[in-house]
């Protein structure tokens, strides 16, 4: 499968090269003991998580920013111990991969195996919390990555409609108010579930090198973008006063 890879812009200008580069935490979803997820193969979603993270901080280092690792070695069994790894970053982004629930499995067998799969479900999704401390940020970043992705051709999943309130729908951005990763932060954070792998063909797709790299690029995009924003309140004018 060809895939265009896109332009890469700088968002930074001299000012903000001048300044320390924003830091960006990463986290690996899952870990060695929880391993989310099994995909229509039987791969489990940590092995996901962890290729496409480590493809995005190289991404997100050569758009100059910062990178700090979480749970990249998948020994961080506890949620609440990754938001407080990330404390002191500018953003925090959590990397999965989806599943779907069980009603919706179809049985088949792969290598001898019998596996499950679906036919109902595919593409990618972001969620934030609304108990984020810092919504607006979450919210633009969100959007940002979102519609980064879709100008690279990905397609966001409507799936996600059936539970979750949309944020911003049309980028695949949708609220998800109790994750622990995203509410227990300290920093605006997004959970990006990058594809469904228990759809057989998105699977394949997901574990293409190409692919990885090109939406782990479009990602970086959309965060570099999103944190170029400098949002400077004016102090208010005093009212005119009136000649003597």
């Amino acid at each position: 499968m060809n895939y265009r890879f896109l332009p890469v812009f700088c968002f930074f200008g001299l000012s903000t090269a001048a300044a320390a580069a924003p830091l960006v935490a990463v986290d690996v979803g899952h870990g060695n003991k929880d391993t989310g997820a099994l995909s229509a193969r039987g791969r489990a979603e940590f092995e996901f998580n962890g290729v496409l993270a480590r493809v995005l901080a190289k991404a997100l280092r050569e758009k100059t920013l910062a990178v700090r690792e979480i749970n990249f070695a998948g020994d961080i069994g506890s949620l609440s111990a990754r938001p407080e790894q990330a404390k002191g970053s500018d953003f925090f982004i959590s990397i999965h991969h989806d599943s779907i629930s069980e009603a919706w499995l179809k049985p088949w067998v792969w290598e001898g195996v019998e596996r499950t799969h679906t036919d109902v479900k595919r593409g990618y999704g972001i969620f934030v919390s609304q108990q984020n401390p810092d919504l607006e940020t979450s919210l633009r970043c969100a959007s940002a990555i979102g519609s980064q992705l879709r100008r690279a051709g990905f397609v966001p999943t409507p799936w996600h409609g059936r539970k979750h309130k949309p944020a911003d729908a049309e980028n695949g951005v949708w609220y998800y108010d109790n994750l622990v990763v995203l509410y227990r932060t300290t920093l605006p954070a997004v959970l990006f579930e990058a594809g469904v792998i228990k759809h057989r063909d998105e699977e394949l797709e997901l574990l293409d090198p190409e692919r990885q790299t090109l939406m782990a690029d479009v990602v970086a995009t959309g965060i570099a973008a999103c944190l170029s924003v400098k949002e400077i309140s004016a102090p208010a004018s005093d009212p005119p006063q009136s000649a003597p």
